[in-house]
């Protein structure tokens, strides 16, 4: 069973997923086109920080961060072994709920253009290709998504 609930970015399992992102990002993409969040930036008063897990094993991350008018999904990273199972699904399914119950009319989001599992999950859930949103600028890596809540 895949248990979703609120976490600890300091936690070592939630930081040791969210560095394994980082890095991943950082081997994919020019330093300026990276957007991530750090450990400590995750842990501000705006951001919801959530966790996957099986049992007692953190298999993922995921937070939304409190932009005012909108929701902006930060921070979504499943373990490569734990992939394919629904955890992703699951984490957004949450982050679109707590969108929900903060009154929220849309969630938005960055990802970037090589990322064609993640494309395939925001699509599955409803989110639609945009223009760049908030700071966001145009770029040649990114890709900008939102869905109507």
């Amino acid at each position: 069973m895949i248990i979703i609930e609120r976490g600890d970015p300091r936690h070592p399992a939630a930081t040791a997923l969210l560095k394994q992102s980082h890095a991943l990002m950082e081997s994919l993409f020019p330093p300026e086109d990276n957007a991530y969040l750090d450990i400590e930036e995750l842990c501000a008063p705006h951001i919801h920080f959530f966790i996957a897990r099986r049992g007692e094993v953190i298999r993922g991350t995921g937070a939304l961060a409190d932009k005012g008018s909108y929701g902006e999904v930060k921070s979504m990273f499943v373990d490569p072994e734990a992939r394919g199972q629904g955890i992703a699904d699951a984490i957004l399914r949450a982050l679109e709920d707590e969108a929900r119950g903060m009154g929220k009319a849309k969630l938005m989001l960055e990802t970037g253009n090589t990322l064609h599992a993640a494309h395939k999950l925001y699509e599955r859930h409803g989110f639609e290709y945009r223009a760049p949103f908030g700071d966001y600028v145009a770029n040649s890596s990114s890709w900008f998504m939102e869905k109507v809540l």
